[in-house]
């Protein structure tokens, strides 16, 4: 099992003056500390759940670039990109840049996308969820073919491009992985099946069964269901002194035994350095051999 590290909140104490040279040395010690994924939500509202919508929120892919430049290994994506934010031009041309300049470690988060609120805020539209549902396919079907190399137009129903050039393309073969998050069982998974090479899902009684959902999916497109990493949303506090860490090792057994192959998830408030080490220490050697 791979762990981890995302980071939701960027409502800190020593407020936006300190926040570059704050994250880059999160980041740098996560990536350090063996984490294999880096991630932030791509909201420009902070969300319920998480804090107050006034809470400090980073673009996402300005803020990916940003921790590029101070990491070395891990994987960067969004957890995940609502479809509603950019059109898949803009969306593949993005993420192939990621790549590029980090070496290869790009990789692509999106799913349907729900917060209304901050759509409406920002003058983004926020079409019906079935229309939301048929644009992230069509973005799926653009992105592929554009990572490709087929420049040939693009004649889908919400997207009409005359040619899908990308150059230079991205470094990761065949294209930067995707990851399509959400737990939806009659479209989410059956896209998952058909599109990506990662899902996201949380950890609740229902994920046994999610699991099953899409390896039945697998089975209907014709997919290798070993072949999708499954990856599952936990917290990965491990208490004020690290007494936690053991119940934060017993947590990501259990999840391995259902068939998880990487946890992410976020440490309480700001991420504690310490905390991100003695991760590296104690909890990723251990889940490395779950």
């Amino acid at each position: 099992m791979k762990l981890g590290l995302q980071i939701p909140d960027f409502t800190w104490p020593n407020g936006p003056a300190a926040l570059g040279s704050e994250l880059a040395a999160v980041a740098r010690t996560a990536d350090d500390a063996g984490f294999e994924y880096l991630a932030v939500m791509d909201h420009f509202f902070q969300i319920r759940g998480v804090g107050p919508s006034e809470n400090d929120m980073l673009e996402a892919y300005t803020t990916l670039g940003f921790l590029a430049a101070h990491t070395e290994r891990a994987r960067l994506l969004t957890l995940v990109t609502g479809i509603q934010y950019r059109e898949p031009g803009l969306l593949a041309k993005t993420v192939t840049t990621l790549d590029v300049l980090s070496g290869g470690r790009a990789m692509l988060g999106i799913g349907a996308g729900w917060n209304e609120e901050e759509s409406r805020g920002l003058g983004f539209p926020f079409p019906p969820t079935a229309e939301r549902f048929e644009r992230l396919e069509e973005a799926l079907r653009y992105v592929m073919q554009m990572w490709s190399g087929d420049d040939a137009p693009f004649d889908g129903r919400f997207t009409k491009a005359e040619r899908l050039l990308n150059s230079p393309q991205a470094l990761s073969r065949p294209h930067p992985p995707i990851m399509v998050g959400g737990g939806g069982e009659k479209k989410t998974l059956r896209l998952v099946a058909q599109y990506a090479q990662a899902c996201n899902l949380f950890d609740t009684p229902e994920l046994p069964h999610k699991l099953d959902v899409l390896r039945s999916h697998c089975e209907d497109v014709g997919r290798d269901y070993d072949d999708i990493t499954k990856t599952v949303y936990h917290p990965l506090g491990v208490g004020e002194n690290g007494d936690g860490t053991q119940r934060l090792i017993d947590q990501l057994g259990r999840l391995a035994d259902l068939g998880a192959d990487v946890v992410i998830g976020s440490l309480p408030s700001v991420p504690r350095l310490d905390d991100l080490e003695r991760i590296g220490a104690d909890v990723i050697p251990v889940a490395e051999k779950l």
